[in-house]
């Protein structure tokens, strides 16, 4: 990857950030990329995973089981718990801690790969988690998510289903039928891809919190301060439980992956499955943080790993 756009891609916080201060201040900025443009956007980052994947990557999780498996079952164990026991302590407004369960339920993103690199950890074992999260996702996320919501608004456990199926499988094949059936256009929208992964992410986060923005205003500091409760223990649990099993280097890999969730999914599953706006902004919120929060953690780690070189 040429160093201009790794340096454009890493900087990938500061890009949401500024975005979604933009559209705070100014919400028609970026809510005009609603609906289709928000299910297309998180469709061509999918896209752009399944275009840096390989079918070795899947078979990593026979070569190295152990940190895999722990980070998956964590990433579905921990976040879950944390998002219903934060939703229900801030006693959130219903529809935003629906949102806050259902992003919580949603499996690791893309961007804990650039996390991770940053951080000095096991981008291979990054890679391989986020892949098999995802997959897993097709079945937990809409079963974790209908068990755990329970009484606070009814949900349709087969449409987020279908939705997950949709927005995760089909894009994500198509990225794989690319790599090995027209590589020569795949070596064309690699060095791209990242770009415009960060780019969407930006829009569709920016465009959730200027719709929300009066919500946002509404909530104050119970919905900030869930948000950045979830992701600050998802990085704290993940790091010290899988400490126990796997060594420091994975550990860290780990916690960031449990850390770090598909806000971009849970974006598009509250919007397609669920009336009320509302249900969204956790989500978009939820991006925002994790990626700071992140990149913070990521720096820390880099820094002692230098002076310990």
């Amino acid at each position: 990857m040429p160093q201009t756009v790794q340096r454009f891609v890493n900087a990938f916080p500061l890009w949401v950030l500024a975005a979604s201060l933009l559209a705070l201040v100014h919400p028609p900025l970026f809510t005009w990329f609603r609906g289709p443009c928000i299910t297309g956007g998180l469709g061509v980052i999918m896209l752009a995973m399944g275009l840096s994947l390989e079918l070795a990557d899947f078979g990593r999780v026979a070569a190295t089981p152990k940190p895999v498996i722990a980070g998956v079952v964590l990433q579905y164990t921990v976040m879950p718990a944390l998002g219903t026991v934060l939703a229900t302590g801030f006693d959130l407004p219903k529809e935003l801690a629906v949102g806050l369960i259902l992003v919580a339920c949603c499996p690791g993103g893309t961007a804990s790969n650039v996390v991770t690199y940053l951080a000095g950890a096991n981008v291979a074992l990054s890679v391989t988690m986020t892949a098999l999260s995802t997959v897993a996702a097709i079945g937990l996320t809409p079963w974790l998510t209908t068990w755990l919501v329970g009484s606070r608004i009814p949900v349709d456990p087969w449409g987020l289903l279908a939705s997950t199926v949709t927005v995760i499988v089909l894009p994500i094949a198509g990225g794989l039928a690319l790599r090995h059936g027209a590589p020569k256009l795949c070596a064309r929208l690699v060095p791209v891809a990242p770009i415009a992964a960060v780019l969407l992410i930006s829009m569709i986060v920016a465009s959730i919190v200027g719709e929300g923005r009066d919500a946002i205003f509404e909530a104050g500091p119970r919905l900030l301060a869930s948000v950045v409760c979830l992701h600050a223990a998802g990085f704290s649990l993940g790091y010290a439980l899988a400490r126990c099993f796997v060594s420091e280097q994975d550990a860290r890999t780990i916690s960031i992956e449990v850390g770090m969730q598909n806000s971009g999914l849970g974006v598009v599953l509250a919007r397609q499955n669920f009336a009320n706006p509302w249900v969204a902004i956790p989500a978009a919120l939820s991006s925002l943080v994790h990626s700071l929060l992140g990149s913070l953690l990521a720096g820390v780690w880099r820094s002692r790993r230098c002076r310990t070189s």
